[in-house]
């Protein structure tokens, strides 16, 4: 079997910062004064937390409620999720998913090759329910978690009323400092199917015209990312076949070439590098990003081998190429 040499995956280091909290997890449970429970305080997404002290009433086996300011930062750091950093990373088409299928019969077509040919269609992935047809995103993203620990508790109240409802809460952070890792697959960047056989078609359906016209929007789309890169190549076939598979039985479909890919990977390091978040009051943005250009197997080995020889900050070689064309 052919081994697959190039690179692999573009894995990243993000260091971001930032001051307050940008993703909130609602109000939670605590306990009060007077032993009593409150409903009004409202936490932030806190890795690790939980409400319940770990101490249980033996008649009834209820579990008891925390304080408010029974929380340690350090062992349960404030973060931001990463579906929160996906979502403001691709804000600009956030809800063009809910109008693929929304227009005349004779329009979905059309509307679901403009799916593709953009940065969801490319880079975040997407799923239509009603057909199933989908795209697996090539972008892995941990979350963005504090290394500060500079939470607060604080107060508040509502002006014009004095009952116990105009009183309530918050655990507030002061400047943050994020750390977070991801890895942008070049296996899951550089083929999209438009066959239904191993239930993977970003779209299906399509007829000859329709093959051509999806790889002619995605190579005009790519080229608009970078007028400069006239080498970009998205090739249609009939039966492309992931390498080291036994029967070589493949699937139709478009593949995109090394300046494609490369393309690609550039806007999307560029879309994290320019990365802010601002919320009510508060906000984070990222400072800096260290970009491994990875050609072995180990995965995300930016994690542990920071600054040492063995990352790649440029790519010195060309990417893998995991399917081949079989006539």
């Amino acid at each position: 079997m052919e081994k697959i040499t190039g690179i692999k995956s573009i894995d990243f280091k993000i260091v971001a910062k930032g001051h307050g909290v940008v993703n909130w997890n609602g109000v939670t449970t605590l306990a009060g004064a007077d032993n009593k429970n409150v409903n009004n305080h409202t936490m932030p997404k806190l890795r690790g937390y939980t409400n319940l002290s770990g101490k249980i009433k033996e008649e009834t086996g209820y579990k008891y409620p925390k304080e408010a300011r029974d929380v340690d930062f350090k062992k349960t750091p404030l973060y931001i999720s990463q579906n929160c950093i996906r979502h403001h990373l691709f804000r600009e088409q956030a809800f063009d998913l809910h109008y693929v299928e929304s227009q005349k019969k004779e329009c979905k077509e059309d509307n679901k090759i403009k799916l593709l040919a953009s940065d969801t269609g490319l880079l975040r992935g997407y799923v239509i329910p009603s057909s199933q047809e989908k795209r697996i995103s090539c972008l892995l993203l941990e979350d963005f978690v504090d290394q500060l620990g500079n939470g607060n508790f604080e107060q508040f109240g509502q002006s014009g009323t004095k009952d116990e409802s105009s009183f309530y809460s918050k655990t507030t952070f002061g400047d943050t400092q994020y750390i977070s890792y991801g890895s942008i697959s070049i296996e899951q960047l550089q083929f999209i199917s438009l066959d239904r056989k191993f239930e993977r078609p970003a779209i299906c359906g399509l007829d000859t015209s329709g093959e051509v016209k999806a790889k002619q929007e995605i190579m005009a789309y790519i080229k608009s990312l970078s007028p400069e890169s006239s080498l970009v190549q998205a090739t249609l076939h009939e039966n492309y076949v992931r390498k080291g598979s036994i029967f070589e039985e493949g699937e139709v479909g478009i593949l995109l070439n090394n300046v494609a890919i490369s393309v690609l990977v550039e806007h999307m390091l560029d879309k994290l590098r320019n990365l802010v978040i601002r919320q009510a009051k508060s906000y984070m943005y990222v400072d800096s990003i260290e970009v491994d250009y990875n050609d072995s197997d180990k995965m995300m080995r930016v994690k542990r081998t920071e600054g040492h020889s063995e990352i790649n900050s440029r790519a010195s070689d060309n990417y893998a190429t995991y399917f081949y064309a079989k006539d």
